[in-house]
């Protein structure tokens, strides 16, 4: 997206002064890409302005960066700037289209055991692996919802792939995710740890967990979903703002209204569903094997993966 010169900073847009600029910086909006994707509503509260100035506001930014129509070539273009992490597992790299790609939120939901943390640990390890071995020389944000992130686990998955154990930890920034809000807070005030490490992977293990947690029985729904739904689209935002890939576990439980073959449900209902790009459903098999079915997609076909949990790590 090409800026035009005559709107180059925060400063530069119409409404904005120094102590709204200041307000607006302080709150983590401190570059256009970050106004131009913002909600009106989303300025009103952090910078105490009126709605429709923070209409001008917004709708300033995104005329700066030229956010309209495009022709379908021009994303085609785009796309070719796409990055893929390897899953350590050809197979389940083939599943996915060649690994866990950015800009993109991928959802693996699967009962204990069934590796979605391990493959969380492994992926965090292979992004900082150089591109042609499968990463993005980057590195991972992780945020612990269910005290689950092993640093002894992290660095076996490291030494496996011919990486210091020691300098793989550094390059994975950890936060622990005490309820939904500090969650939704964590992902909100995310643009600076990014920018400063080549950010290039998002892992939120599990993004449920604390919205279940709080918001119980049905009288409670409508406000969790409503959360829900502003924190995995703020995920996509990040995805698309920073080229980051974005991958998520979910929690599941036994529907009952299934009365023949696999009960199995993913907490977070139609929400959730909409917003993942990539779902996988994951169950253990037999000792080490785990296996991933990909059940939606918005290019690739349904179908399944043999993959197995290792010591060393994820593998075929």
């Amino acid at each position: 997206m090409a800026k035009k010169k005559e709107i180059e900073s925060v400063e530069d847009l119409p409404g904005v002064g120094a102590t709204t600029a200041e307000k607006l910086r302080s709150a983590g909006y401190d570059f256009l890409e970050k106004i131009a994707t913002a909600s009106p509503l989303e300025l009103c509260e952090i910078a105490e302005m009126g709605e429709e100035t923070a209409r001008k506001i917004v709708g300033a930014a995104r005329e700066a960066l030229e956010m309209g129509y495009e022709r379908g070539d021009a994303i085609a273009e785009r796309r070719k700037c796409i990055g893929r992490i390897t899953t350590g597992s050809k197979s389940l790299d083939d599943l996915l289209g060649g690994g866990v790609e950015t800009q993109s939120i991928t959802e693996a939901f699967g009962r204990f055991s069934s590796g979605k943390s391990q493959l969380g640990f492994q992926l965090a390890v292979n992004v900082q692996l150089p591109k042609e071995k499968g990463g993005l020389d980057g590195s991972a944000l992780v945020i612990d919802t269910e005290a689950t992130f092993r640093t002894d686990r992290v660095s076996q998955m490291a030494e496996a792939m011919g990486l210091n154990p020691e300098e793989a930890l550094k390059k994975i920034f950890v936060a622990r995710a005490f309820n939904s809000d500090h969650q939704m807070l964590l992902i909100e005030k995310a643009d600076k740890v990014i920018r400063e490490n080549n950010v290039k992977l998002i892992v939120v293990d599990s993004v449920t967990s604390q919205f279940r947690a709080e918001y119980i029985g049905r009288g409670a729904l409508g406000e969790r979903q409503q959360k829900l739904n502003r924190h995995v689209h703020k995920l996509q935002q990040v995805a698309d703002t920073y080229n980051i890939a974005i991958y998520v576990t979910n929690q599941v439980m036994d529907n009952p209204a299934i009365l023949f073959g696999d009960p199995t449900t993913p907490i977070g209902g139609n929400v959730l569903a909409h917003s993942s790009t990539y779902r996988m459903y994951l169950r253990k098999s037999k000792e080490e094997k785990r296996i991933a079915r990909l059940v939606d997609s918005p290019h690739l076909p349904e179908g399944e993966a043999v993959f197995r949990v290792t010591r060393e790590g994820i593998k075929d």
